[in-house]
């Protein structure tokens, strides 16, 4: 059972989707390079959907096991840099996941906040809460030696968010 979020009400879901050991470790590295230290307590994710409320947590964990379970893992690229204003990702192509979390934010269309009601842009965070100066000078830098590259969705997962570090909830692997 969810226990108080940051504003002292239930904490909210994340959803995000989980890249193979090889992919993450790239992310991770990019992320260490690149993003304020002080504010750098996650591990590089794909997030899917920012909050959810909690009483849907039994039915989310339900629908990501619909969504992985002998599922084979959709096909994925990094396709290119986009900048955030603050910060610089990567963005992810994945028509497949494209389609999974289209699914999903048909089945919670009624609890989604407009963050997550309004496009999806996946994409991995590798630099945030920056000067713009700061992150236009990044953004040049890897898009003068951006190459695109296959990465490797090996699942999904959901987190409690409770204003730290975020909290494994559940994992679900494609097969």
């Amino acid at each position: 059972m969810s226990a108080a979020g940051p504003a002292g009400g239930p904490a909210p879901i994340i959803v995000t989707a989980l890249f193979g050991r090889q992919d993450q470790g790239w992310f991770d590295a990019q992320r260490a390079a690149h993003f304020p230290p002080d504010r750098n307590v996650l591990a590089a994710h794909l997030t899917l959907f920012h909050h959810l409320p909690p009483s849907a947590e039994a039915e989310l964990k339900h629908r990501l096991s619909l969504a992985t379970r002998g599922i084979r893992a959709p096909r994925a690229r990094v396709g290119g840099v986009m900048s955030l204003g603050r910060g610089v990702a990567y963005r992810i192509e994945s028509p497949e996941l494209v389609a999974v979390r289209r699914d999903l934010a048909e089945a919670f269309a009624g609890l989604l906040t407009p963050q997550d009601a309004g496009g999806w842009r996946p994409h991995v965070t590798i630099q945030n809460k920056v000067q713009p100066n700061v992150a236009k000078l990044l953004l040049g830098a890897l898009t003068r030696e951006f190459v695109p590259r296959d990465v490797e969705i090996a699942g999904l997962a959901s987190w409690w968010y409770r204003g730290g570090p975020w909290e494994p909830l559940s994992r679900h692997m494609f097969a």
